[in-house]
C-alpha cells in the first residue's frame, strides 16, 4: 500500500475568558482556524482566492481549500479532501470558565506535516481573536505529539523558547490478519449516496470504499510519487465484506458563517461490525482512525476507532 504520512497533535489550552460549547464545536474551531490561516498566509488580500496569481502557492488554499491540480487523474472532482483534521473535545454543550482547560486534536496529512509551526501560529493567533459568537479568548499551554501513544511527547511549549522539538516518525500500528472487526464511532458519520446518508443499510462496501476513495484522493494530492491503486479489485473484494451496522441518527445545530444562518447538521452514531477476508482493507482501516472518513472530515467527522 502506497506511503501516507499522517500524525496526531494534541493542543492543550488554558481558557482566559468564558466559553460556550455548542453539542459539536468541530465547525467553531475550523471557522476560527481558517479566518487565521488565511490572515497570516494570504499577501494579496483578495477576495477570491481563485483568481489570486499565488492560489497554487498560498498555504491557506493548500491546508484549507485545495486546488484540483493542474494534471490529476480525477479532473472533474469539484472538492479535493484537506490535507487536515480537527478533533473537537467529546460531544456535549458545556460552558467553561476563566482558568479551565480546553483540549482538542488535529490530525496532520502527507505535506501537511511541513506546515506545523505555521498552524500552530495560526491557531495563537485565533485564540486571541477568540472563539465562537462571543469571541472567548484562550492562551495556548502546550502541543503533545501523538497524545495516545504510551508516551507522549510536547514538542511545544508557550512562553518558553520559539522552537519545536523534533518528533520521532509515527506509523500507525500493524494489528494481525482478522476476519472480524468492529468500529466504534466517536463523531457522527455521513457517507451518502444518492443524496442519502446511509445508516443501518450501509453495506460493508458503502463503507469500504469511502475508506479506500478518500485515503488515495489525499494521497494523490498531498504526496509525491502517487501510484493509483486497482480500484476495480477492491471494489469486488469489498463486495464480500458483510457489514452489521449498529447506528442511531444524531443531530444538532450549528451556525454556518459562510451562509449567515443557523443550520441544522447530523450523521449516525454506533458501531460497525465487519465480517469476511479483511486482510486486503486492514492497513486502511487502521490509518482511518486518523484519517476519518465520509464527508465533513476537516471538523472531525467520521472518527472511528477499532475494537479488536
Amino acid at each position: 500500500m502506497n506511503s501516507l504520512p499522517v500524525h496526531r497533535y494534541q493542543f492543550n489550552c488554558r481558557v482566559t475568558s468564558p466559553l460556550n460549547l455548542n453539542f459539536y464545536s468541530g465547525s467553531m474551531l475550523r471557522g476560527a482556524f481558517g479566518k487565521a490561516l488565511r490572515k497570516l498566509a494570504c499577501v494579496t488580500h483578495m477576495q477570491d482566492c481563485k483568481s489570486c496569481l499565488l492560489y497554487r502557492q498560498c498555504a491557506y488554499p493548500r491546508l484549507f481549500e485545495t486546488p484540483v491540480p493542474l494534471q490529476a487523474q480525477y479532473q472533474n472532482l469539484s472538492q479535493i479532501p484537506s490535507p487536515i483534521v480537527i478533533e473537537p473535545p467529546a460531544m456535549g454543550s458545556k460552558v467553561l470558565n476563566k482558568g479551565d482547560v480546553f483540549t482538542f486534536n488535529m490530525v496532520l496529512i502527507g505535506q501537511a506535516l511541513d506546515y506545523l509551526p505555521l498552524i500552530i501560529f495560526a491557531w495563537q493567533q485565533a485564540f486571541k481573536t477568540g472563539l465562537g459568537i462571543t469571541y472567548s479568548q484562550m492562551e495556548l499551554v502546550n502541543v503533545v505529539f501523538e497524545p495516545e501513544q504510551t508516551v507522549a511527547q510536547i514538542i511545544y511549549t508557550n512562553g518558553t523558547e520559539a522552537q519545536l522539538i523534533p518528533a520521532p516518525v509515527f506509523v500507525p500500528p500493524v494489528i494481525a490478519s482478522t476476519h472480524q472487526l468492529k468500529l466504534q464511532f466517536l463523531t457522527p458519520l455521513r457517507i451518502q449516496q444518492k443524496g442519502q446518508i446511509l445508516s443501518n443499510s450501509m453495506r460493508g462496501k458503502d463503507f469500504l470504499m469511502a475508506l479506500v476513495r478518500r485515503y488515495y484522493f489525499l494521497q494523490e494530492f498531498h504526496t509525491q510519487d502517487y501510484q493509483p491503486p486497482d480500484f476495480k479489485a477492491f471494489a469486488y473484494q469489498a463486495e464480500q465484506i458483510e457489514a452489521r451496522p449498529n447506528f442511531k441518527w444524531c443531530e444538532w445545530q450549528r451556525y454556518s458563517n459562510r451562509q449567515k444562518q443557523k443550520m441544522i447538521f447530523g450523521g449516525v452514531l454506533g458501531e460497525l461490525e465487519l465480517i469476511g477476508e479483511l486482510a486486503p482493507f486492514l492497513p486502511l482501516l487502521v490509518s482511518g482512525q486518523w484519517l476519518h472518513v465520509g464527508n465533513k472530515t476537516t471538523f472531525g467527522m467520521g472518527h472511528y476507532q477499532l475494537l479488536y
